[in-house]
C-alpha cells in the first residue's frame, strides 16, 4: 500500500497522521504538497524523511527532484510535465526509487520502463477528490500493461476500501496508491492494516 500525503500546512497533523499509516502497514510513503511553498515543502519533507526512515520505509517526493535531492530522499515521482525519468535516474544516486505517472496512456509505460523507471502508475480508476479531472482508466488497459512491461505497476485514484481488491488489485495492479480514504479515516492505523491485508490475500 502507497500512501499519498494530502495537502496540509498542519506538519505536526501530517507526521501524526503519516506515523499512524506506517504502524498500519504503509509499505511507501509518497510526499504531495501542491499548494506548500519552498519553505515549508522543506521542511515537511525532512521530517517526514526522519519519520519513515524509523520504519525503514522509502520516501518518494512527487514533482520535486530538487527537494528530493536536496534531503537524500528515497526516490522521486514524476510526472508528464516533469523531469523525465532518464533524467531523474541520472541526477538522483545510485539505487534511488524512481516512479513515473502514466495516465491512461501504455506507451507512456513502456518508454518510462525503457528509461529506467522502477514503476509506473496508471488513474485515475475511480473519480478522485485529489485530482477531479484525471483521466478515468479501463481494467483492460492494466491486463494489457501487465503483458506488457515488466516493471511494478501502481494504480491510483479514487481508491477506497470497497473497490481496492476486485477492482484494482484482482486486475495486475502490484501497489495501490490511496490518499483520501486513508488520511480521512477515523482510525488510519487500522484502515492501513485493512490495506496491507489485501495483498496478503492475493500472496
Amino acid at each position: 500500500m502507497y500512501a499519498i500525503t494530502p495537502d496540509s500546512e498542519d506538519t505536526h497533523d501530517l507526521l501524526d497522521k503519516t506515523q499512524q499509516a506506517l504502524a498500519g502497514g504503509a509499505g511507501c510513503i509518497q510526499y504531495r504538497n501542491k499548494s506548500a511553498d519552498n519553505v515549508l515543502r522543506k521542511k515537511q519533507a525532512s521530517l517526514l524523511l526522519q519519520l519513515c526512515s524509523k520504519y525503514e520505509i522509502p520516501l518518494v517526493i512527487n514533482d520535486h527532484i530538487d527537494l528530493a535531492i536536496e534531503i537524500d530522499a528515497d526516490g522521486v515521482h514524476v510526472g508528464r510535465d516533469d523531469t523525465s525519468v532518464s533524467d531523474a535516474r541520472k541526477l538522483l544516486k545510485q539505487g534511488k526509487i524512481v516512479g513515473a505517472s502514466c495516465y491512461n496512456n501504455l506507451n507512456l509505460a513502456i518508454e518510462a520502463e525503457k528509461q529506467g523507471a522502477d514503476y509506473v502508475a496508471f488513474g485515475a480508476f475511480f473519480p478522485s477528490v485529489t485530482k477531479p479531472d484525471a483521466t478515468p482508466v479501463s481494467m483492460s488497459l492494466i491486463n494489457q500493461a501487465r503483458r506488457t512491461v515488466t516493471t511494478s505497476i501502481v494504480g491510483i485514484g479514487g481508491i477506497q476500501l470497497t473497490n481496492a481488491a476486485a477492482m484494482v488489485i484482482d486486475n495486475g495492479c502490484d501497489a495501490i496508491a490511496v490518499c483520501s480514504d486513508l488520511y480521512q479515516a477515523k482510525n488510519i492505523k487500522l484502515r492501513a492494516a485493512q490495506y496491507a491485508h489485501l495483498f496478503t490475500q492475493n500472496l
